[in-house]
């Protein structure tokens, strides 16, 4: 039977999320719980790979299994089994034609920012700092002028490996809490370090460094060296993906704890 499994963790200490040949990965220990609960081999695929000190909310990941387990043995048995920083949330049984991946309409992610003078201590690898004062109004005009359907070059990884640069950016939202500021972004898919890249040309924009015509400048020149700063992997969140309502698969709409996001 297939399985899907909500997932959230603390990327800290972790190298992302792919099994590496060294390394601690989210996938290696959460291969290893499942196997221990199944008694056989396990492999799971995650609807969106995070990369090394990124963190998830509702990661959303399907594994293959004869093993015949209550839906408990999956999360409660699972959890005794993982570490601290990893725990499974839920787990529903899906069609064999669901795929964490391939099945997903959207993928949603937060980035945290401390917006003040001095560094963090308590959420240390959990936000972003930035000291210099952002003005939301500001990322907020240069945000809405990314949305939609582009080639977003200016925005990937040196070594990304999609197929292609073109990306439907479906929200960007901008707003403060205190002070923290966190960027909303929702997509079809997203390039390696998209986020943390947009997030970046946004805190120039927002810190006056910058004109908000600038975001659109940067996406229109399709050069990663004209956007600036990849924010800190500790910032972004995986929030959730989106499946079409026929797999029945929990709508997880709670906000990140300590930021309202």
């Amino acid at each position: 039977m297939r399985i899907a499994l909500g997932i959230e963790y603390d990327g800290s200490a972790f190298c992302g999320w792919q099994r590496q040949a060294s390394g601690r990965t989210v996938q290696g220990v959460v291969d290893d719980a499942l196997s221990r609960i199944a008694d056989e081999a396990v492999v799971s695929h995650c609807a969106g790979r995070t990369d090394a000190g990124v963190h998830a909310h509702g990661q959303v990941v399907h594994f293959d299994t004869g093993a015949v387990r209550d839906l408990r043995a999956w999360t409660l048995g699972a959890n005794s089994h993982l570490p601290p920083d990893v725990a499974i949330r839920w787990a529903l049984v899906v069609p064999a034609d669901f795929h964490a991946r391939y099945s997903a309409e959207s993928r949603a992610y937060a980035f945290v920012i401390s917006n003040r003078p001095t560094r963090p201590g308590l959420w240390q690898g959990r936000v972003c700092w930035q000291y210099r004062a952002l003005d939301v109004a500001r990322m907020r005009e240069g945000a809405a002028q990314l949305l939609g359907e582009h080639d977003f070059s200016a925005f990937r990884a040196a070594g990304c490996q999609a197929k292609h640069p073109v990306r439907r950016l479906l929200r960007l939202d901008v707003e403060r809490h205190g002070e923290m500021v966190i960027l909303r972004a929702e997509a079809n898919a997203f390039l390696q370090h998209m986020v943390r890249n947009l997030a970046g040309v946004l805190m120039e924009i927002g810190s006056g460094a910058r004109e908000p015509a600038w975001a659109r400048e940067v996406l229109d020149g399709r050069d990663r060296r004209r956007a600036g700063m990849t924010a800190a992997a500790g910032g972004l969140y995986f929030l959730r993906a989106r499946y079409p309502v026929h797999f029945g698969l929990p709508v997880d709409a709670a906000p990140l704890p300590f930021c309202g996001a």
